[in-house]
């Protein structure tokens, strides 16, 4: 009488099987991860930047926003509250522009900091060096 089930080799090559079909898939949605978290920044870079458009509309200029956005009054960017990114801004001296940075808090390859100014230009350090070298003035890909 035969039992029935499977042997051990069989069970080895299924175990090879799904160890090469993870060893492919991780690499993909780690990236498709890192572009989700980098669209989520670049998201609360701009409603950060709304929030100072109507910070200097209130005060005639960007004097003190950057109190107002560390007690988190001008935006509350989702990247920070789930510890992905961190939000800092600049504010020239006369307080009349401001650039705002998102830098990623765990730094994967490929990944460094986002800027974006009161003129709305961009900026992303692609080879994670934390500054924008030439070719480096969008968000694209």
């Amino acid at each position: 009488m035969r039992n029935s089930g499977f042997t051990l080799v069989e069970l080895m090559i299924a175990v090879a099987i799904l160890a090469i079909i993870a060893a492919v898939a991780m690499p993909i949605y780690n990236q498709y991860s890192q572009r989700t978290f980098r669209t989520e920044a670049q998201a609360d870079l701009l409603n950060c930047a709304q929030g100072m458009e109507r910070y200097a509309a209130m005060n005639f200029d960007y004097d003190g926003a950057d109190a107002a956005l560390a007690a988190g009054t001008i935006c509350n960017p989702e990247s920070v509250r789930q510890n992905r990114y961190n939000f800092a801004v600049a504010i020239d001296a006369e307080g009349n522009t401001f650039t705002l940075t998102a830098t990623p808090i765990n730094v994967m390859a490929g990944d460094g900091p986002m800027t974006y100014d009161n003129a709305g230009n961009r900026g992303w350090s692609r080879d994670g060096n934390a500054t924008i070298d030439a070719g480096e003035d969008n968000w694209d890909e």
